[in-house]
């Protein structure tokens, strides 16, 4: 089954990469090579006892499994797909009734949940339209209303179709979005006419999920305002939306935030100690006489204890990718034993990866996925290499134990009642003390071999996933691990099980440790190599990683092991990834309706903007700083905030906290608080004016705007503008030049502005690229700008169906009369520009990193 659930993981992942589902060609050829590889498996199997033609059979059955896995992945992708929300009616009012399905968040002034819709409004003419919304309910004139999971509203609510801002290397939240069933999102409008309905709805998902929020509603009354409050919630909950930024950052940075999830770690540890009870009791039981391990082995009702158990804690869980991945896995397990055959742990493994995709064949997108087998699978094959036969000594047996006389002897000895000195010699005895050190050290020996297996395997994907390795981790987890296992976790589960007010001193215990693992956390991140930051590697290095790792941990005697490490210097060591001398390369993130562009020379770098903040969307916390380590930006030579608009500026803050910056270039008001922060962060605190121009790997920057002196007016009169320019260079045969490529970012500039610098110097306005002015607004953008700044490519920042109606229809009208090349960040992401002399490349996310599942905006 090994190769059967490998290949059929295969196709699923290849399907998850792909632009476009199968058409009907591609169907007919991919029933035809399962039935080819098939037929070949069948007969290279047959009578083959080894060999070259045993091996070419399984690889056919690999290739039959991928067969089937991309086929039922491309199924379920069409089912799914197939409800959609109708173009007209986004943005528009809707009435639906349903019921809220699950939570997703909630806090005093917002809530965010699933509503499994059961009728709409008005009907679909073509299409079918959605079961599960995505809604969020936010407080305004009124104070939220208590939203239980099962109840039943009747809704007014603004609607459209799942839509996650791309950028390279970022996963984008569609594909959330999509593994959920979620196929539109929006938000309830006019709440005071929302009714609730006096039925409330019924089921087994229904139940759970009011169970999920009784103990969160628990927790929170216990432990309020507590710091680390989210944590006990995630622990008994799994719901992760309470855990403070800070517990994030801590538990990032030292490689233990895998404890915050309910893994499969936690799940084994609850599945273990139910059926150790479950079997101790099951050994004293009897039934009319009968002893009951008599009746049913204790060992199968041990396992079936801790199955139930372990399913009861995984829907309390909410049945995240490792939980269910434990979960399969003990399944399989009680399922053999119970049946009492034999099966490899390799097989089980492999069975719990099928059945996971299965259920969810978009489980590969998430990182979880990918952590949680990999760690399993680690372990497995690192200890595949342990010697099974044990020396005498190396067994808790003594000599004298192994004596084949020895239980004869004892049978004499028995009845004589031993002595104070026989008594004393045997609870001093230095055989039994040596014997206890000796499997004491057995034990460290084999949790260090697991943890070494771990970390090494799981380095690669915490690169490429979260670009970082925390160096700490092995350290940090030698006891955080068994500290969570084996006191946070119990507190917790007894907070959640015992009634009041018991469960107040269980929780708030639980909460003590977490107070006294962070603060050990805290010492050890502060060391100056705790966490390694890389850049993600592309899959040339993690392959070349995953070799490494193989050849690491295969068993001893395995050939030129000490060559294995050079595998990961492609990882360690990544190859410069900026631009050549005297280019630059601009990408216009997408961010939603705001601004941030980062421009990139061969060893600098600026960031013009960082888009909107904790006031909205916390672009800058959940875009910006990730965008910039996923591509090795380190540090900033220059953080240039063009003015004090929150969908420009919100995100600085959070770039200050995470990247060193050596020059803030701004233009906002003396007395904002950003300028304190750079100063506290040690950057230089520049005021941006017209006639500051720099150089940098043989590309000019020069600010065009605002005038020298004090700000005056609203914001976006005093907008920051910024040219940057190629120097002509020489053609690569004869002496004739090429020409210069220049960028204009020109911020929230209204038209008032544009007449001004036109008046100035409209020479020095022409640009190639034109980061469009005010985000496409009708107060800007005239016709005699555009006439100076003669753009080849024009780049609107703007939000997916933004309430401010931006790109204006006339604006964007003048853009395409000029035959412009035209990208938008709502319909094709993020916009990279590689510009560098004589020549000029546009790159946009939706186009070269398209998924089956992305929606482009109308």
């Amino acid at each position: 089954m090994r190769a059967v659930w490998c290949g059929f993981a295969l196709g699923v992942i290849v399907l998850q990469r792909q632009a476009a589902l199968p058409g009907w060609g591609a169907w007919l050829a991919l029933a035809v090579l399962a039935a080819l590889a098939a037929l070949g498996a069948m007969w290279m199997l047959r009578d083959a006892p080894g060999g070259v033609r045993r091996f070419a059979g399984w690889v056919a059955v690999g290739v039959a499994s991928a067969c089937a896995g991309f086929g039922y992945g491309a199924w379920r992708a069409e089912l799914r797909l197939a409800e959609a929300l109708p173009v007209a009616w986004q943005a528009r009012n809707i009435d639906v009734t349903g019921y809220v399905a699950r939570m997703i968040a909630h806090d005093t002034g917002r809530a965010s949940f699933l509503f499994a819709v059961e009728s709409w409004s008005s009907h679909a003419a073509d299409s079918e339209l959605p079961q599960l919304i995505q809604l969020t309910w936010l407080a305004r004139d009124a104070p939220l209303p208590r939203i239980e999971p099962g109840e039943r509203w009747r809704l007014s609510v603004r609607l459209k179709r799942p839509h996650g801002e791309g950028n390279f290397g970022l996963r984008d939240t569609e594909t959330t979005l999509l593994s959920r069933g979620v196929r539109a999102t929006g938000y309830v409008n006019n709440p005071e006419h929302a009714q609730r309905l006096a039925v409330d709805a019924r089921g087994v998902g229904v139940r759970i999920e009011r169970v999920r929020e009784a103990v969160r509603a628990r927790i929170d009354a216990i432990l309020a305002d507590a710091p680390h409050r989210g944590i006990v919630v995630a622990l008994a909950t799994g719901a992760q939306d309470a855990v403070s930024d800070a517990d994030w950052r801590l538990l990032r940075n030292t490689g233990t935030s895998h404890l915050v999830a309910i893994s499969g770690l936690h799940l084994t540890f609850v599945a273990g100690l139910s059926g150790w009870i479950v079997g101790a009791l099951w050994r004293r039981a009897r039934w009319r006489g009968v002893e009951a391990p008599l009746l049913v082995p204790a060992q199968k009702m041990a396992v079936a204890g801790a199955l139930c158990v372990a399913a009861a804690y995984a829907a309390l869980a909410g049945f995240n990718v490792p939980v269910q991945r434990a979960l399969w896995m003990l399944v399989v397990t009680a399922a053999a034993l119970w049946s009492s055959r034999e099966l490899a742990r390799s097989h089980v493994l492999a069975w719990a990866l099928g059945l996971v995709l299965l259920r969810d064949p978009w489980a590969v997108t998430a990182a979880g996925f990918w952590l949680s087998f990999a760690a399993v699978a680690a372990i497995l094959f690192a200890a595949s290499g342990v010697p099974r036969v044990r020396r005498i000594d190396d067994i808790d047996v003594s000599p004298e134990e192994a004596d084949p006389m020895r239980e004869r002897r004892e049978s004499r000895e028995a009845s004589r009642p031993p002595h104070l000195g026989a008594r004393l010699h045997a609870a001093f005895s230095c055989e039994r003390w040596r014997r206890a050190a000796r499997s004491l050290w057995a034990r460290l020996r084999d949790g260090a071999r697991v943890q070494w297996a771990v970390t090494l395997a799981l380095a690669p994907l915490t690169a490429y996933w979260f670009m970082q390795i925390p160096l700490i981790g092995p350290l940090a987890n030698a006891f955080a691990i068994p500290w969570v296992s084996l006191f946070v976790t119990p507190a917790v589960l007894a907070g959640v099980v015992l009634p009041a007010p018991l469960d107040a001193f269980a929780l708030r215990a639980a909460h003590t440790l977490i107070e006294a693992l962070a603060t050990a956390l805290a010492m050890l991140e502060g060391w100056p190599w705790a966490v390694l930051r890389l850049p993600q590697p592309g899959y040339w290095a993690l392959g070349c990683a995953a070799v490494g790792v193989a050849w690491c941990l295969a068993p001893r005697g395995w050939p030129l092991r000490w060559l294995a490490p050079f595998t990961w210097l492609p990882l360690l060591v990544p190859p410069p990834s900026g631009p050549p001398p005297g280019a630059f390369r601009l990408s216009a993130l997408d961010i939603g309706q705001g601004t941030a562009v980062l421009v990139e020379t061969a060893r600098h770098t600026l960031l013009f903007d960082a888009g909107p903040g904790p006031e909205s969307t916390h672009a800058g916390e959940r875009i910006v700083v990730p965008y910039l380590q996923a591509h090795g930006v380190m540090r900033l030579d220059a953080l240039m905030v063009s003015h004090d608009d929150s969908d420009h500026s919100g995100g600085a803050q959070a770039v200050l906290d995470a990247v060193p910056v050596q020059q803030l270039v701004a233009g906002i008001l003396p007395g904002h608080p950003l300028w304190a922060s750079a100063r506290r962060a040690g950057a230089e605190a520049v005021q941006c004016a017209a006639g500051q121009r720099w150089r940098w790997d043989g590309v000019t920057f020069e600010v065009l705007w605002p005038n020298a002196g004090p700000l005056a007016g609203k914001p976006n009169t005093h907008c920051c503008v910024l040219r940057i320019s190629t120097a002509p260079g020489r053609a690569a045969a004869g002496d004739a030049q090429t020409g210069s490529v220049s960028a204009l970012l020109a911020a929230d500039i209204e038209a008032s502005t544009e007449r001004t610098l036109l008046a100035r110097d409209p020479g020095r306005l022409h640009a190639e690229v034109l980061v469009v002015p005010h985000h496409g607004s009708k107060t800007s953008s005239t016709e005699p700008f555009l006439d100076s700044v003669e753009p080849r490519v024009a780049i609107f920042q703007v939000g997916y169906l933004n309430r401010f109606h931006h790109p204006h229809a006339g604006v964007f009208a003048r853009y395409e009369s000029r035959h412009i090349v035209l990208a938008r960040s709502d319909t094709d992401g993020a916009i990279r520009v590689e510009a560098e002399p004589g020549a000029l490349g546009v790159e946009r996310f939706r186009d070269t990193q398209r998924r089956y599942w992305m929606e482009k905006g109308d």
